[in-house]
Parts: structure tokens; sequence; C-alpha cells
């Protein structure tokens, strides 16, 4: 069974690593880790992940901007897409508004802290979600 490639773009290491254990506890998962949005960039163009997990708040490049990228290549229009971020506990002292948050084009959007359970629950969620469009 091949397995399917999740990357996972966060600035916060401690925080990548502990999200890249709860992923790669899967034995069906790769899990690819880059600490910020360039990177993050350039690993989804070389590796071509099945779904990508994307921290908003990093330095420029921003989540947004990383997922506005992705979203308009052809290449990855498709690919499920994850927000996952500390921003609605943080709304009043960023420069991000939850109407940006909102209006991209994101498959899903979890609020940091994020069960286990539930990550992978939704990342099984979307997984099935694309294999079942390309049937």
């Amino acid at each position: 069974m091949e397995k399917k490639k999740i990357l996972l773009v966060d600035d916060d290491p401690d925080f990548l690593e502990a999200t890249r254990i709860v992923l790669a506890s899967q034995p069906e998962y790769e899990v690819i880790t880059a600490l910020n949005g360039n990177d993050g960039l350039k690993l989804a163009k070389d590796r071509k992940p099945d779904l990508i997990i994307l921290d908003i708040i990093m330095p420029d490049p921003d989540g947004f901007k990383v997922c506005q990228q992705l979203k308009s290549d052809p290449q990855f229009a498709s690919t499920p897409v994850i927000m996952l971020t500390s921003l609605a506990q943080k709304i009043g002292e960023t420069r991000y508004s939850m109407t940006e948050a909102l209006s991209l084009e994101a498959d899903d959007y979890v609020d940091k802290p994020v069960a286990p359970t539930e990550l992978l629950q939704r990342v099984n969620r979307l997984l099935s979600l694309k294999k079942e469009s390309r049937e």
C-alpha cells in the first residue's frame, strides 16, 4: 500500500514535531514538515503531498498566502488543505480577520489546540473524499 503524503507547515518547532508524531502514528501516512511558508511551497512542488496542513500565523508568507498560492495552482487546486491555527484565540491581537480566514479556499479549519483523535478524523475524512473524487 502506498503511503499518503501529508505536508505539515508550522513555524512552531514544538507544535510541528508533536503534530508530526500524531500523524506518523498512522502507518498509512508519510509526514513531511516545513517551518515556514516558503519551505512549505517548495516541498509541496517537490513532493506533491496528498494533503496539506497549514498554520495561518507565520512570518511572511503567512498561511493565507500559502493557501492562496496553492489553490490557484492547477497542480494543487484539488489537494485538500486544513488550516490549523490559534487565530480564533488571537483575533484581537493580530492583523488577521475572521472574514479573511473564512474566505480562504481551505477545505477545513481547525483551532489549536486540537485533540489528536480529532485531527486524525479530519485528515482521514479529507483523504477519503479526495480518493472518492478520483474514482
